[in-house]
């Protein structure tokens, strides 16, 4: 397989992750024409300033992985909003846990007072680690938990008196979080883009990106694959100077920036190493690929898939499942080492915002924990995944799929999916230059009923086209059928309009 360029990334800048707006609206979709114009109106239509230039579809209220819009249609939620509704929305169960949070405390203030729900939330992610983690602390969301994670890693070596320590190593077309922090560690060009000038440039050096299927040279196995990575993290270390180097942060299943990729074997056990020798920190953003997202295991490092050669880090973020959307949570994981290291100096963690911790939010994530437990939703999420793969795979790869030659890879576990598109560079400059592909499927998607994710820029930070689906780890399969069906339809729908036109 032919290498991939991916120098020129910070150069490449593109809103990629800007939905098209929708097309060819029938009068017949689930979703009516009235919806449809006001998500492709110049019209302001809210007082709300929105993330995209025009106002999406109002929800006004949701159950399972449905949600009813105001004009009357249902449309089905196939990514839990952004990986989050891991459950689904309106469970009893979590319902009446923040009612009655809501009658006994609605809030304090972290630095004064601690709450009983955070209390046993800690306890219960701390027991479920086995034994990886000595300490956790809760945030308000997983662009937060990366950032805190980040000053966490600073002020252990600040505090174990290393503070030339600076340099945080991650990847090429990484994606960290929205914040100044998470964004100048990230590798993603359109979401730095307006930025740069007040990111600190000097905060992160980035190595290749890891997807063997697209980045393997040319006959080269996976063993010299990782072997080529991990020399490459190994020069940049004495490059910067092995005391110089706070952490090396990655996603062991990449979210929203190559569209749930994952490293070949043996990988991570290399990166660790030379982290260890080093005297550098590991750090996984699980917020995306975490709480049981890939399956069967609550953390993708216990899982049997093996996603980071069984690694556990220093420090983890979470954030997502965590929640399930009932509540904005993220937290922080950090083990004994990092905990003893802070305690031994001041004794203070530095980070802090005033709705860490909110009761509210803890009260419904500990709800959602009880829920995946009690209903075996881990094993689950397992379950729906190899029936999610089977049935992508099966009509969008068959022998009579019209789509198949423009699938690159199918990718994913549990309720974590990528569908990659490949179209030849004629077609590509032809039809989607204005309108990139995964966003033209998710529009038509829209219409047709059914919320994804369509990215762009996994290749080289422009180029490289997927749609992830990411649905509750409770859907059933008839659900599921009906997912896939939707999906299948929206992508010939725009193949049809466009290469197959």
């Amino acid at each position: 397989m032919a290498p991939v360029a991916v120098n020129d990334l910070e150069s490449t800048v593109e809103a990629s992750t800007t939905p098209s707006k929708v097309i060819n609206a029938s009068e017949n979709g689930p979703v009516s024409n009235a919806t449809l114009e006001a998500t492709t109106s110049d019209e302001p239509h809210t007082a709300i300033f929105n993330r995209m230039p025009w106002r999406p579809p109002v929800a006004v209220r949701g159950q399972g992985i449905y949600f009813d819009l105001e004009d009357g249609s249902r449309i089905l939620d196939a990514v839990g909003g952004a990986a989050v509704a891991c459950i689904g929305n309106g469970h009893p169960k979590v319902v009446k846990a923040i009612g009655d949070q809501l009658q006994e405390l609605s809030y304090v203030y972290n630095m004064q007072l601690s709450n009983r729900p955070s209390e046993a939330l800690a306890r219960r992610l701390i027991e479920g680690s086995e034994g990886a983690f000595e300490h956790t602390f809760f945030v308000s969301g997983g662009s937060e938990a990366m950032e805190a994670a980040l000053k966490l890693a600073r002020q252990y070596f600040f505090e174990i008196g290393q503070p030339n320590r600076k340099y945080f190593i991650t990847r090429q077309l990484s994606y960290h979080g929205n914040t100044l922090g998470a964004l100048a560690i990230s590798h993603h060009p359109a979401r730095r883009a307006p930025y740069e000038a007040i990111l600190n440039q000097d905060l992160a050096r980035h190595v290749s990106p890891v997807y063997y299927k697209r980045f393997a040279k040319e006959g080269e196995s996976e063993e010299d694959y990782v072997s080529r990575l991990a020399k490459e993290v190994e020069d940049l270390f004495e490059e910067l100077g092995p005391g110089n180097v706070v952490a090396f942060v990655a996603e062991p299943v990449s979210g929203a920036s190559q569209g749930v990729t994952y490293a070949p074997k043996g990988y991570f056990a290399a990166i660790s190493a030379i982290c260890r020798r080093h005297g550098a920190l590991l750090i996984w953003d699980e917020v995306m690929c975490g709480m049981g997202r890939m399956g069967t295991t609550l953390h993708s490092w216990q899982n049997p898939n093996s996603f980071t050669d069984g690694i556990s880090p220093d420090i983890q973020a979470i954030a997502k499942g965590l929640g399930g959307g009932y509540g904005s949570i993220g937290a922080v994981l950090l083990n004994k080492k990092v905990a003893d290291g802070i305690k031994a100096g001041s004794g203070y963690l530095m980070h802090g915002h005033t709705y860490q911790a909110h009761p509210l939010a803890v009260a419904a994530s500990y709800a959602v924990q009880d829920v995946l437990k009690e209903e075996n939703l881990l094993e689950r999420a397992a379950q729906v995944g190899t029936y999610l793969e089977k049935l992508l795979k099966e009509k969008l790869t068959g022998s009579d799929a019209i789509s198949a030659p423009y699938i690159f890879d199918i990718r994913g576990a549990g309720c974590f999916w990528g569908v990659e598109f490949h179209v030849s560079e004629e077609a590509e400059t032809r039809w989607f230059t204005a309108r990139r592909l995964a966003g033209w499927v998710q529009a038509v998607a829209m219409k047709n009923g059914l919320v994804i994710m369509g990215m762009s820029g996994g290749i080289d930070g422009k180029r490289g086209d997927v749609a992830i689906l990411a649905p509750a780890y409770n859907t059933t399969n008839a659900e599921i059928d009906e997912l896939v069906q939707k999906f299948v339809k929206s992508v010939e729908e725009v193949l049809l309009q466009t290469v197959l036109s």
